[in-house]
């Protein structure tokens, strides 16, 4: 079968790798119909993190299962399924608090000796904890779809879980930090998940910003570091807001998420901090913030996110403003990395 690989910092390509094979009873194989590019992809991309050269890529799809462990009781052949970007039993400690990306027996597509989402088939272990089917199959959901479930798999959850860890319920006034495919899924997810009033984004780009509109952002704030922060206490009194989403990760917007989160408010991070190692601690110890931070348990939020897609009321797939056959993928990887692309999806 052919897949997305990792050679170099700017170079990905598409070439045959081993079929994806049940390796476990508890596995499963999934021909993957739909995955994307994800923003913690373009870290090695951009040389920011290192990989093995020829690695697997990818690690959010959906598709057919294909052949099932003799221990799968959940799925069977044909049913259409989406992953999320880890694997986890379900069973355990942590997944049972609801936190499946801490699970004991866990793990991620796209790692070392795992297959990557980029490419036409998965081994999916743990399947039964893993994967979640759509009702009816895709005869049920159609192929039109496809990209709104697609979102499912990472950032519509990962946005909604920041939207979480933030506090936000019925009447917040949430900020929005990033206006990647994360940010943008943490507006939807905070308007039309939890029942928020006000959302003010930080975008400085009219595509992205249009998108953020249609999720629900009622405010548009240009401005970033100081002025952007200024900017928001301006649009609410001068107290800040009581809920932060922090979608990016590096030390600027971590500054200013401290900066505009009112006094006792909270910040819910799912940015990846690459380049923030340290976190100052007076500045949130002296204005009584609550800080929330981690790998979104995706697992934990499908479920509600897919029966709120097949029922028609959530949908994330304008963040994919590009689609590319899987052949393409190097094409796609350029145009997130030249922030070209908000979120390229592959076929």
């Amino acid at each position: 079968m052919r897949a997305a690989l990792y050679l170099s910092a700017g170079d990905v390509i598409v070439d045959e790798v081993p079929d994806a094979f049940l390796a476990e009873p508890t596995d499963a194989v999934v021909r993957v119909l739909r995955s994307c590019i994800c923003g913690s992809d373009l870290g090695s991309y951009r040389g920011v993190i290192t990989r093995a050269a020829r690695s697997r890529l990818g690690h959010e799809f959906l598709g057919i299962v294909e052949a099932v462990g003799a221990d799968v009781t959940s799925f069977r052949v044909g049913d259409l399924v989406v992953a999320p970007f880890q694997w986890s039993d379900n069973t355990c400690p942590a997944c049972l608090d609801g936190l499946q990306t801490s699970c004991a027996n866990g793990g991620t597509f796209g790692a070392p000796g795992t297959d990557g989402g980029q490419g036409e088939a998965v081994r999916v272990p743990q399947a039964d904890g893993t994967l979640v089917a759509v009702p009816g199959g895709l005869d049920a959901s159609g192929e039109e779809l496809l990209p709104a479930l697609l979102a499912t798999s990472d950032v519509a959850a990962t946005g909604l879980h920041g939207a979480v860890l933030a506090g936000t319920g019925e009447g917040s006034t949430v900020a929005v930090i990033g206006d990647g495919a994360v940010g943008l899924c943490a507006v939807l997810g905070a308007v039309t998940v939890l029942g928020a009033e006000r959302v003010i984004l930080m975008s400085r780009h009219a595509d992205r910003q249009a998108i953020g509109k249609g999720f629900g952002a009622t405010d548009i704030v240009e401005a970033r570091g100081e002025e952007g922060i200024a900017a928001v206490r301006e649009l609410t009194g001068g107290l800040g807001v009581r809920h932060v989403v922090e979608a990016v990760g590096t030390p600027e917007s971590w500054a200013m998420a401290m900066g505009m989160a009112r006094e006792g408010g909270a910040i819910g991070a799912v940015g990846v901090p690459h380049t923030m190692p340290q976190l100052p601690l007076f500045e949130p110890f002296i204005h009584h913030l609550s800080i929330n931070l981690g790998i979104a348990p995706v697992r934990r939020y499908l479920p509600d996110l897919i029966a709120r897609v097949t029922a028609g009321t959530l949908d994330a797939s304008p963040v994919f403003d590009t689609t590319l056959p899987l052949a393409q993928v190097a094409k796609g990887y350029a145009a997130m990395s030249a922030r070209e692309s908000v979120k390229v999806m592959l076929t």
